[in-house]
This record gives C-alpha cells, structure tokens and sequence, in this order.
C-alpha cells in the first residue's frame, strides 16, 4: 500500500492538466483501479487480515481523493488565472456610441420644467398614484354627479364584499398632492406636482396613462396678474422665445374661481406648428384662481389666503417643443423612436447651462 500511496500522490502532484488527472482517478480509484481492485480482495481475507487490510485501503482511498480534489483545484485556479492574464478590457475606453443609453423625452421634460419653476421658487411635490375618492374629486370640489367621476373615464379599484374603507382611484390629475401639502404644511405654498396620472382614453392625443404637472401658490396677496406672468416667464423659457404671446380665455373648472384656459401663439406653414408666430393660437393648459372650498379641504383658510393653480400635460408640451407627432409612441417601448427623440444621459438641464444641448 505504501508504494501504491507513493505512486499515486506522485503522479497526481505531476499531473498537467484535469484530463492527465482524471486518467490517475481512474487508474487508482475507478471502477477497475489498482485501489479498487484491492478492496474487493477483502472479501477473500481472513477477518483478522481484512481487520487490518480494510480500514488501510479505506484510508488510502480518501488521501488519494483527497489529494485529486486540490489538485484538481489547483489547476482550475491557474486556468482562471491565465484566462484572466489573457483576456482584459480596458475600461478606461469610451463606451460604444449605438449602446449609449438615451433618457425618454418625458423624463427630459419633467427635468426642464422643474428647472424653470425651480428658480421662480417653486418645489417639487409627490403623492401617491392610487388615492381616494376624496383626494381626488371630493376635497377639489368636484361633485358627485360630475362627468368626470364617472366610470367611463375613472379607473376606480375593486373592493371586496364587505370593505367598509372608501372607494380608491387611480388618480385624474396631480391635483390630490396639492390638498395633501396644504393639509402638510399649510400656508403660504409655492409647490409644482409632477407625475403619472390615469384616464380612460385612448387616441392619437390621449392614453390611459400619461404624466402632468401641476402648480399652486398661495400667499396673502396673490391674484390672477401673477399667474399670468408666472406662465409667460415659463412659456419664454421653455420655448426659449422671448416675448411669447398668451391668450387667457374664460372657462370653468370646479376647483378654480375665475377659470382661463391658456393659448400661446403660433402658425401653421405647410402643415407645421411653429411655437411664438403667426396669429394662430394653441391651447396648452388650464388654470385659475384657487376656489375657496379647495382651500378648505387642504386645511387652509379662505379668507386669509388665496392663490392660483395651473396644470399641464407634460407628454402634450414636449410633443409641442421636440416636434414629436404621436402621444401613443411614448409608450410604444420602440428603441428605434427612443434613439430619434431621445436625450444623453449626462444632459441635466439648467436655466445657466440650457434647457437642452
């Protein structure tokens, strides 16, 4: 047995590669192997001699296995040296210009639009998509026999038998934020809702889910003067043209008093929209003097405070700026599209640095 241990543990510290080792497995311990071979000897023994023969051939079969198992590491462990001495990337080159992410043009846009009213002071609000009726049509001051709190345009979620909680929504508009920062933090407020809203529509200009942004400012002395210039300072910045003219006109909304929709100026030339010329006009947005019951839900005194609010589709206003023809294609997960529209990644924009580069 000594010079069978000797033969093998030799051979196996010699052995090159896993295919030599794998031969020495074989010969010694595999089915026909010298190490084997001897154990089935054992039963032609005498007991006193297998009392002897047996627990050596034991032990010679698991250092020999042992042996083979950190060999065969060992060689394992230098081939993935080699392949790694072998095969290196430099990671201090410039990744491949047609891997390069992109951002999709409605993150861009949410990013800008932050920006402008950042530095007029406004901050960013979030809330949560599936809110509660109240949030969202109730504490607005939208009734209940209102068009919108219908079926046909709300998704409302499924209760089970027996839930007592109110009825939950996916939410219309940002509008349910601004009730929930008033009820936060009360008065004065200057804050801008953007996110993910959801209405049961579906065309070239509408989807069933699509992004808006909202804003609100409430102060003691606020009328509709400053909602105006608050608007035309971001249509100037946005479209990155001075001078944009603006269009109030009156309508109505249940949650401001007096309403406008706002149109800016623009002209049709050979059936393209040209932003700032022309004597066109293009509605964009809704917005308002804050109704006093709204004020009231978000825990805000009307008779102290008063303020204005506006909202905008994001999707809407970047189909607008980057000339994108349909809204549905935002949500079309084409790479082709997002490579057209969209932007690099490193693009942060900044009223100092540009909107878009």
């Amino acid at each position: 047995m000594d010079d069978l241990k000797q033969k093998y543990l030799g051979q196996i510290a010699d052995a090159a590669d896993e295919n030599a080792l794998e031969a020495i497995r074989l010969g010694a311990v595999g089915k026909k192997g010298e190490v084997s071979l001897k154990m089935r000897e054992l039963g032609r023994m005498t007991p006193e001699e297998r009392q002897v023969a047996g627990p050596a051939l034991n032990a010679l079969k698991n250092e020999i296995n042992s042996a083979l198992a950190a060999r065969k590491a060992a060689l394992s462990d230098a081939a993935l040296d080699e392949r790694l001495r072998t095969e290196w990337l430099d990671v201090t080159l410039p990744a491949r210009p047609g891997r390069q992410g992109t951002i999709h043009p409605v993150s861009q846009v949410t990013e800008e639009v932050t920006a402008i009213f950042g530095e007029m002071g406004f901050t960013v609000a979030e809330g949560p998509r599936i809110d509660t009726d109240w949030y969202n049509f109730d504490a607005l001051n939208i009734p209940g026999h209102h068009p919108a709190r219908a079926e046909m345009d709300t998704f409302y979620m499924a209760r089970a038998d027996g839930d007592e909680r109110p009825p939950h929504v996916l939410r219309t508009h940002t509008s349910p934020v601004q009730i929930r920062t008033m009820e936060a933090q009360g008065a004065p407020l200057r804050i801008i809702c953007p996110g993910g809203v959801y209405r049961a529509d579906y065309d070239q200009t509408h989807t069933p889910m699509f992004h808006q942004i909202e804003g609100l400012a409430i102060d003691k002395d606020i009328s509709m003067a400053n909602l105006k210039w608050v608007l035309e300072e971001f249509f100037s910045a946005f479209f990155g043209i001075e001078g944009i003219r603006t269009r109030f006109r009156a309508s109505h909304f249940p949650f401001t008093e007096p309403s406008a929709e706002v149109d800016i100026q623009c002209s049709w030339i050979d059936g393209q929209l040209r932003i700032g010329e022309g004597d066109d006009w293009l509605e964009v947005l809704g917005s308002g003097m804050v109704h006093p019951n709204v004020l009231k839900a978000g825990g805000v005194d009307p008779d102290v405070w008063q303020g204005f609010a506006f909202g905008m589709g994001i999707d809407r206003i970047a189909m607008l700026k980057y000339g994108i023809p349909d809204l549905r294609a935002f949500f079309d997960s084409d790479l082709r599209w997002l490579r057209h529209y969209g932007f690099a990644s490193l693009d942060q924009p900044t009223l100092h640095g540009g909107l878009h580069r």
